[in-house]
């Protein structure tokens, strides 16, 4: 009993991985969209590229900033550069 118990239960574990696996496959998006997808990404204009460079840049140097004292700079108290 316990031997047909525990092949009845991996059998139902494979079955619900291959369904899983199955809906994965259907839903995951073909070849041509990802090369759809991949061209319409920001990265891909440089105009947008740049802008966002200089915008990481600028929060970096807030981070560094805020590190660098001891004030809230969150509240908008203390000193203001």
């Amino acid at each position: 009993m316990s031997s047909m118990r525990t092949m009845l239960t991996s059998i139902g574990l494979v079955g619900v991985v291959c369904v899983g696996y199955g809906m994965w496959a259907i839903i995951s998006p073909g070849e041509e969209r990802k090369r759809e997808m991949l061209k319409n990404l920001p990265e891909a204009n440089p105009v947008r590229m740049e802008e966002s460079r200089k915008r990481n840049a600028l929060m970096l140097q807030v981070l560094k900033d805020a590190a660098e004292t001891n004030d809230n700079i969150a509240r908008g108290i203390g000193s203001q550069k």
